[in-house]
């Protein structure tokens, strides 16, 4: 009888590179999700780690930003309008600091309407807005944001640019005022609507500016500088009549339109 033999190990090579296969890749498998895992954890931490530096940086520049006027109750008047024609106004004389170093004296007149308003403004390391754009803002706080000019008179601190609302008509018109200083850096603006015609503000204006006193100069000698050398050119006011002007026909008593918006 002839004998066969049978190969025991023949089944068991038939099964073992499938299941070394399935466990490898499996293996593979667990290794890349595990790396995913990782590699996205990694990112956000470097992304936490950037976010974290930033933020000092974030808040130094928003510092400046959030910085505003407040009121300087307790300091000293430095200046004073003295003999104003406006007596039966009310006057509230008003302090107000900047963190960077700017200082603005405030002088407003009322009749429980405003009437007028004087502003001396030294600045310090703060950014400046136009000049014009805070004028037209504090003569109508909800009217019209734009000045034209309308001419220019002489006071005491030289020649003074005045400033009316473009949409307005000339004799009912309230009129803005700006003269810039140089040295030292100093602007005087404000505004006033005393008066029944244009002449007669523009001599209000004149008068007030030229009643302006200086009490105070602290540490700054070429403030009483100017003071002193303008109080050289005071000339009495002359509320009735018109002020001095130029004799530019430019800044005649009717002042055209021909200069434009500023």
């Amino acid at each position: 009888m002839r004998l066969f033999r049978a190969d025991p190990a023949a089944p068991h090579h038939t099964r073992n590179p499938s299941a070394l296969t399935s466990f490898v890749d499996e293996v593979y498998a667990t290794l890349s999700r595990l790396f995913a895992y990782v590699a996205v954890l990694a990112l956000f931490v470097v992304l936490g780690n950037y976010l974290w530096k930033q933020l000092p940086d974030a808040t130094a520049m928003a510092a400046p930003a959030a910085a505003s006027w407040s009121p300087a109750g307790r300091t000293a008047p430095a200046f004073a309008v003295s003999r104003l024609d406006l007596q039966d106004k009310t006057e509230a004389y008003e302090i107000f600091r900047h963190p960077e170093g700017g200082r603005k004296d405030v002088f407003r007149w009322a009749d429980g309407a405003p009437v007028a308003e004087l502003e001396i403004y030294r600045p310090g390391g703060e950014a400046m807005g136009p000049a014009v754009t805070e004028i037209a803002g504090r003569l109508d706080p909800n009217g019209v944001r734009e000045l034209e000019a309308a001419g220019i008179v002489d006071s005491k601190f030289g020649s003074v640019t005045l400033l009316r609302p473009g949409r307005q008509d000339g004799d009912g018109a309230c009129l803005g005022f700006l003269k810039q200083a140089d040295a030292p850096d100093l602007r005087i603006s404000g505004w006033t609507c005393q008066g029944t015609s244009l002449p007669a503000r523009r001599a209000a204006i004149v008068c007030m500016l030229n009643r302006l006193t200086l009490l105070a100069a602290g540490n700054d000698p070429r403030l009483a500088a100017l003071f002193a050398h303008a109080e050289l050119k005071r000339t009495d006011c002359v509320t009735s009549g018109a002020p001095a002007l130029s004799a530019d026909w430019v800044m005649g008593s009717e002042n055209p339109r021909l200069r434009g918006a500023l």
